[in-house]
């Protein structure tokens, strides 16, 4: 499902930069909302500076993720001042200190999945010998393809970000403290009858669901599993496939060319001006000038070295 709701989310290819660094050197990344943002450390140290705590030294292979575009800071020392990551400082001749790989995902701002609202602001992870190896196994890939030139790697890079992506969310999904209530989206996927329904739900957004069909995927009785999916959502099962149906379908608009009465079909609308209304109820527009008005955002995002 992790999957899913990346595909979902992201338009266009990540964008990302290698920089690298001599100190002493301080690069500031302002907020950006509608993007995710990432930095991880390739090689040497530094340090993360964000406001409300306190600095956090970084190493080799250390991942710093903004799922929400927060501003941050990176610096040799806690100390040095910063300098708008636009316009990061040139390293004088000889061996940088530091290498680091920052950038970021373009995100639809109308369609975010409340799972990114569920994480913190600033995510780190250290890296750490035995733990999360997919996700260490590609940052280790990504470091050889940007590091050095290999055939292929203008390709490759994108599609290592995507897995980047998805093992630090699938990181911090394995790490995160449950709530005891049973509520947030780390408790949803944890929950097996309620993950069982969000799985049906995504594998096959157009089949005709009700809340008794969703139970019956999930194992429980009706009443009980609506109270239970509601809880660990924080929406109720039927909401949610709609928002799931209208949101694969601004996905099928922006990067397919399929007709709009083949993609109200798909996302399990019984006519063109069913799917039409819904559309237009969501996203304020019909769905033919979303798709037009799309045309030209799919493209990869650039990015000069930030988080």
């Amino acid at each position: 499902m992790l999957s899913d709701v990346i595909l979902s989310m992201r338009i266009g290819q990540p964008g990302f930069a290698r920089a690298a660094l001599c100190s002493p050197w301080g690069m500031a990344f302002p907020p950006s909302p509608g993007t995710v943002g990432f930095t991880v450390v390739l090689r040497g140290t530094c340090w993360l500076l964000a406001e409300g705590r306190e600095p956090v030294a970084l190493g080799p292979g250390d991942v710093i993720f903004t799922p929400r575009g927060d501003g941050i800071g990176l610096a040799d020392d806690p100390g040095t001042p910063l300098v708008e990551a636009e316009h990061p400082p040139e390293p004088p001749g000889g061996e940088a200190d530091v290498v680091t790989l920052c950038g970021g995902y373009r995100l639809d701002p109308e369609r975010t999945h409340p799972l990114l609202s569920d994480m913190p602001a600033v995510l780190h992870l250290p890296a750490r010998l035995g733990r999360h190896g997919e996700l260490r196994a590609t940052l280790d890939m990504l470091g050889r393809e940007v590091e050095e030139a290999h055939p292929g790697g203008t390709a490759l890079v994108p599609l290592l970000l995507d897995m980047l992506l998805l093992y630090v969310m699938r990181a911090w999904f394995e790490d995160e403290p449950r709530d005891p209530s049973g509520a947030g989206w780390a408790a949803a996927l944890a929950d097996r009858p309620v993950s069982s329904a969000l799985h049906a739900i995504h594998r096959a957004p157009a089949r005709a669901w009700t809340v008794q069909s969703l139970a019956d995927e999930a194992g429980l009785s009706r009443a009980a599993f609506a109270r239970r999916f509601t809880a660990a959502t924080r929406q109720p099962p039927l909401s949610y496939l709609t928002w799931w149906r209208l949101t694969t379908a601004a996905g099928l608009l922006r990067e397919s060319d399929a007709s709009l009465e083949q993609v109200a079909a798909r996302v399990g609308y019984s006519s063109q001006f069913a799917f039409a209304n819904a559309f237009k109820r969501e996203y304020g527009v019909a769905p033919g000038r979303f798709r037009r008005a799309g045309a030209g955002s799919n493209g990869p995002l650039t990015r000069s070295g930030g988080g």
